[in-house]
Formats: structure tokens, sequence, C-alpha cells
């Protein structure tokens, strides 16, 4: 029987694809994208219906291209209708890092997968494709100006000059590594396990087209603070210590200056993300089961020295701040 949550051009689209209609909705992310797994005999496949976020397409469908040609698990292209949104994509299955590790698997031997990903896409020297654009400062700042409007409302415009000056001091120092080509959002619920793969292959990657090029410590910061899941420091650190000996020429103060200063920036952005979430659009999981996480994690971060100036704003203008 068809999944009546398909619409009649999602119908068109698989049937000229030479695939039934017949699919079971996926869990999907918090984007308006929405997943369907289809079967057909031993078969199956992955639609990506992301109709809704159009401008999403042809990025993911780019940097899928690039991934593959650099020989990583991107998931193969079987099908696709760019101008609707409408995508038919290899079903890498269930695996995610996320489910196996709520399922207890031993986080360290997934970790050093995914960390050794991020060495292997490091070393490329065509990791960046031509004209990507870069996750410049005066972008992270805008990213997150979100944080003024979601978590500190009433704000004055004091208060937001005073947060853009604080970052603007900061966030040039974040730059100060090498940069090469940044996921984004790389972290346990976009990485896949493949075992019936070898070496970076893996990993399977999903959720990058929002990929830049920017700072190498960006997508390390993403996968070990990550905001669904507790990740020992230890563990931290020895993926820390793995990455920086494959990179002997990096100078550790300022590799770990950056990771701060991107932690707290990536945490800064995703409480922003989850209030609006659950204010806008009523998806209130994420604030009430991972901004608490995330907010520890941000005061972690923010104890940097070089991060003093930032601390100082969220001690004087956001209220977990002075909670915790």
């Amino acid at each position: 029987m068809a999944d009546t949550t398909l619409t009649d051009k999602t119908r068109v689209f698989l049937d000229s694809a030479g695939w039934d209609t017949v699919a079971m909705p996926l869990t999907g992310d918090a984007s308006t994208r929405k997943y369907f797994r289809l079967r057909q005999g031993r078969q199956s496949a992955v639609l990506m219906d992301a109709s809704q976020a159009l401008l999403s397409v042809a990025p993911f469908v780019r940097m899928d291209e690039h991934l593959l040609r650099l020989g990583f698990s991107a998931p193969a292209i079987l099908a696709r209708d760019v101008a609707k949104g409408l995508l038919l994509l290899e079903d890498f299955g269930d695996a995610t890092f996320a489910q196996l590790l709520d399922g207890g698997a031993e986080p360290g031997k997934l970790f050093t997968l995914a960390t050794d990903v991020l060495i292997a896409l490091h070393q490329q020297t065509r990791a960046v494709p031509d004209g990507l654009r870069t996750y410049h400062p005066e972008k992270m700042l805008e990213d997150i100006e979100l944080f003024l409007d979601w978590r500190t409302p009433g704000i004055s415009e004091i208060g937001r000059e005073e947060f853009r000056t604080a970052w603007r001091e900061v966030l040039p120092m974040a730059h100060r590594v090498p940069a090469s080509l940044l996921l984004r959002d790389y972290h346990a619920a976009n990485l896949m396990l493949l075992p019936e793969r070898t070496g970076v292959q893996l990993v399977g990657l999903l959720d990058f087209q929002d990929a830049y090029q920017g700072p190498v410590t960006y997508d390390l910061v993403s996968l070990l603070e990550d905001a669904r899941h507790d990740i020992p420091d230890d563990l931290q650190e020895r993926m820390i210590n793995r990455y920086l000996a494959k990179f002997p020429a990096l100078d550790r103060d300022v590799f770990e200056t950056s990771l701060a200063i991107l932690a707290a920036l990536r945490h800064t952005r995703v409480l922003a993300i989850f209030e609006r979430l659950s204010r806008h659009e009523g998806k209130h999981d994420y604030k009430q089961l991972q901004s608490p996480r995330v907010e520890r994690s941000l005061q972690k971060a923010l104890r940097h020295p070089m991060l003093a100036g930032v601390r100082r704003w969220f001690d004087d203008y956001a209220a977990f701040a002075k909670r915790t």
C-alpha cells in the first residue's frame, strides 16, 4: 500500500526512476527535509524530499559527488530532480553512531573512526572544491547573532553591540589553524557505520550541504562536543592527541585556543536554534533534552583565558550563565 505522505510529484519522480511508491517514513533532522525508505525486492533506497528546502539540494549534490571523488563514503545518488528538491539515495541502513552509542557501543572505537576520517580529509590537498564559500569571522558572527534574537530577545542595543565586540576580538584567533573542508554538522547523528567497507570508508557521511572552507578545528569540535551525547573528557583528549599526532607542525596552544573559541561559537548557535525550534516550530525536545548539556559545554569552553570577554558578556546578559 502506497504511503499517503508522498506527494503526487514525488510518486511521479519515483515512477520515472523505476521505484515503487511504497515507502516507510524515517526519522528526520531538525530541518524541513523528509526522508523515506523504499524497498523493492532485495533492494532499498532512501528518498530525500527537500522540496521545502530547495536551496540545500544543489549544494548537497555537489558535496556528495566531491566526497565520493575523494574516496569517502557519501551516499550514491541513484536519481535526482534538483528543481523539485527530490533525491533518491543509496541506503546506508540504520546504524548511525548516535544509535550505536545509545545502544551501548564502545565509544572509543566509533570516535577513533570518526577522527580518522577528519585526519584523512584534512590531509587531502584537494579537500576544498573550487569556489567553496569561506566560513570567515563575520559569517560566524552573523550565525550566532541568532542567540540575541532567541535567547536574549529583550536585550538593549548596547548589549547587542557588546556581544559583537566581544566575539570580534576572538573569532580571528580561531582561524590561526589551517583551513580545509568544513562539513559543519559532523557529529554522531550524521555518521553511519558501514561494516562491509574498510578504512575511512567504514564511516558513512550524511548532512553536508552546509559545507564551507574553514578552520580544521570546527568539525572536531562538532564531533567531540556533541549536543546530544556526553563524551568523556579523557576520550576527547585522546582524539585531540590522535589528530595532532598526524599534524606535528601544528602549535598545540594555537590549536586548543581555536577549539575553545569554536566550541563556544557552536554551542551559542545551537542554543539559539533549539530555542527557535521550541518557540517558533513547537519542537520542544531539543531544548528540553539537549539545551542543559549544551549550556554546560558552553560554560566549559568559556573558561579558556582567551574567551574572558565573551564570558563576561554571558555573565552579564545570559540567564543560564547566572544560575550555573
